[in-house]
């Protein structure tokens, strides 16, 4: 009995110091994270890549932070899992479990956390990043004298893509002509079927049309006979004078 009870108060000791070390380092992950989300803050102002040579002391400040940062998130899970190695072999209690918990869970948001933060850093010194070397180029392309090679290049680049852009843009209109012209070949055999039909099935009515198309033939004979005859008479008229 009493080595059982010795048992319990080593593993009580051991949870207990545990803990403590636990809520150390998620203190000192607290700090370490308020000071990482102001360090990130300053990308937004461009003092990174701006300042010119304070910008390494910058960079490796900022390095430095997020090794600590990884590092103590390292020793937080570590002690969590030594933890929960001490709550398996202790007497099963509602309020051990709630805790470990409890922890597991602060580990989890300080993690996300920092993910986040990490995220949201390198998105801001690229975005610096880019915003300087747009203003190099600038710079350089205002400058008197011959431009770098670089610029040249961009402004290539930049004459190739609009003049692919106006070729999509003729191809696009060429497209839509050909439809709209395809739209109206349909429409006008669709008009040609249909009368077609309607004579096919109206034989009084075709013909009708077939006697009007004969009146017509006839008619342009006769015409055509009584013109001639009196282009004859003029011309036998203009001889016998």
């Amino acid at each position: 009995m009493a080595m059982t009870d010795q048992s319990l108060e080593l593993q009580e000791s051991g949870w207990e110091e545990l803990r403590r070390e636990a809520r150390k380092i998620e203190g000192d992950l607290d700090v370490k994270l308020s000071s990482y989300a102001k360090l990130g803050t300053r990308f937004t102002q461009g003092g990174y890549v701006d300042s010119g040579s304070s910008s390494v002391g910058s960079n490796r400040s900022w390095k430095s932070m997020e090794m600590e940062i990884q590092s103590l998130l390292e020793k937080l899970l570590d002690v969590n899992d030594s933890m929960s190695r001490c709550a398996a072999s202790a007497t099963p209690a509602t309020s051990i479990n709630q805790k470990l918990a409890r922890h597991r869970d602060i580990l989890h948001e300080f993690t996300q956390e920092f993910k986040r933060i990490k995220g949201n850093i390198n998105s801001m010194r690229e975005h610096a990043e880019l915003l300087s070397s747009v203003r190099d180029d600038i710079n350089e392309y205002k400058s008197p004298g011959t431009m770098s090679p670089r610029v040249q290049l961009l402004r290539e680049r930049a004459a190739i893509h609009g003049s692919i852009a106006h070729m999509d843009e003729v191809i696009s209109q060429a497209q839509t002509t050909r439809a709209v012209l395809g739209n109206q070949r349909v429409l006008f055999g669709d008009v040609q079927g249909k009368v077609k039909l309607l004579s096919d099935k109206f034989p009084v009515i075709r013909g009708l049309l077939g006697s009007i198309r004969r009146r017509r033939s006839r008619d342009t004979i006769i015409l055509s006979g009584v013109i001639a005859a009196c282009t004859l008479f003029l011309i036998i008229y203009w001889l016998s004078k």
